[in-house]
């Protein structure tokens, strides 16, 4: 079946029960063997070496579409299927323009639309893409697998205290993580109750000073653990930084956004693991080092 995935999770789902895609996204980058295909999509935000406010003020300057379909380059690799999403505007193509495309190309494609909120829809969209690319099989083996990873991390926690917690997904302006993030906090073993119950969304600082997390993870979208560091120093120099509890504990962490906790895939089973460590570091998770680091705290200054 000739697959093409508009967005990384789709590529990792797809490259997990057993399906090579034909094209992917321009920001799909694992398994590294899928990597050299043809790509997509592309996108007008340059993301290099740009600050989270930076990066943000471009997002707020678009005037149309943020995301772009080759779609000569689509017809030409005559798909199947084609796996998009429609959670968030934000991060991938829209799933209304892949269907104009589509139907403007008259390509002969079914089209997938991912759309998960929860992690029990992460785990459910997997099932969904092995039956639509027909690895029914592979898809079950696959959760089983990740079912048993998840109760190992939910029976560690179940008599551990549950330290107030707080999962950002972007520094400037602060935004907390929403959509499957608070059931990982649950089920890791902290106290979710500061992340929405919904999309992810804008939080105040002083909101977020006054719940004063005792484990601050920050894990910002399409950003890796270094340049989750360097956003942690953004934060550093807000006013009342250092009067955290996380901040006063050595309980902060910059974990990595873009490969782990921003992406839908069968990788949001790591980002339990990698969050389960940073809530309860005296447990041995047994997570890869590379996907997080506690932040040597900043000395703080005062936004101006």
């Amino acid at each position: 079946m000739r697959a093409v995935s508009l967005l990384p999770s789709a590529t990792e789902i797809l490259s997990a029960v057993g399906v090579d895609p034909v094209g992917i996204s321009h920001s799909c980058d694992h398994p590294p063997d899928v990597t050299d295909r043809p790509r997509v999509t592309s996108t007008i935000i340059d993301h290099e070496g740009r600050s989270s406010r930076e990066i943000d003020e471009q997002m707020q300057s678009v005037d149309g579409a943020v995301y772009d379909i080759d779609a000569d380059r689509l017809e030409a690799l005559d798909p199947d299927i084609i796996v998009t999403q429609a959670t968030c505007d934000v991060c991938a193509v829209e799933s209304s323009a892949v269907f104009e495309t589509v139907a403007a190309r008259d390509l002969d494609a079914t089209v997938l639309t991912l759309d998960p909120h929860s992690f029990e829809e992460v785990l459910a969209d997997v099932r969904r893409v092995g039956d639509a690319v027909d690895r029914v099989e592979n898809a079950e083996q696959l959760l089983e697998a990740a079912r048993d990873r998840i109760e190992r991390v939910r029976s560690r926690a179940e008599d551990a205290d549950r330290p107030r917690t707080a999962v950002l997904d972007w520094t400037d302006p602060p935004i907390r993580a929403g959509h499957w993030v608070r059931d990982l906090v649950g089920i890791a073993g902290g106290d979710a109750s500061f992340q929405p119950d919904g999309p992810s969304e804008p939080v105040r600082w002083s909101d977020l000073r006054a719940y004063d997390p005792e484990r601050l993870v920050v894990a910002p979208c399409g950003f890796g653990p270094d340049r989750a560091a360097e956003a942690v120093a953004e934060l550093a120099a807000r006013p009342g930084w250092a009067d955290l509890s996380a901040v006063r504990s050595g309980h902060v962490y910059a974990a990595d956004g873009n490969a782990l906790f921003n992406r839908p895939g069968p990788r949001l089973v790591a980002s339990l693991e990698v969050l389960a460590d940073c809530l309860h570091p005296d447990h041995d998770h047994a997570v890869e080092g590379a996907w997080r680091r506690r932040v040597e705290h900043p000395t703080e200054t005062t936004v101006s």
